[in-house]
């Protein structure tokens, strides 16, 4: 399962883009530019406690987009 600490590779299902890896931290080490993610982000949210072949929906300002689990590590 999907923890703080854990690098998780995503891809949006919604748009069909490349997938994209995130390390998964608090709100204080957050940082987008170093693809670290907090846990309390929308996309950090739904992907708690979720595992590789899952499919999460993420609601952003932008609309609701769907991103597949690929790999956990």
């Amino acid at each position: 399962d999907i923890q703080i600490g854990k690098t998780v590779t995503i891809r949006n299902k919604t748009d069909g883009d490349d997938p994209v890896s995130y390390m998964i931290v608090g709100s204080t080490e957050a940082n987008p530019g170093e693809k670290k993610i907090s846990n309390e982000s929308p996309v950090g949210k739904a992907v708690l406690d979720k595992k590789k072949g899952d499919t999460v929906e993420v609601n952003t300002p932008a609309g609701l987009y769907k991103y597949e689990i690929i790999k956990v590590a």
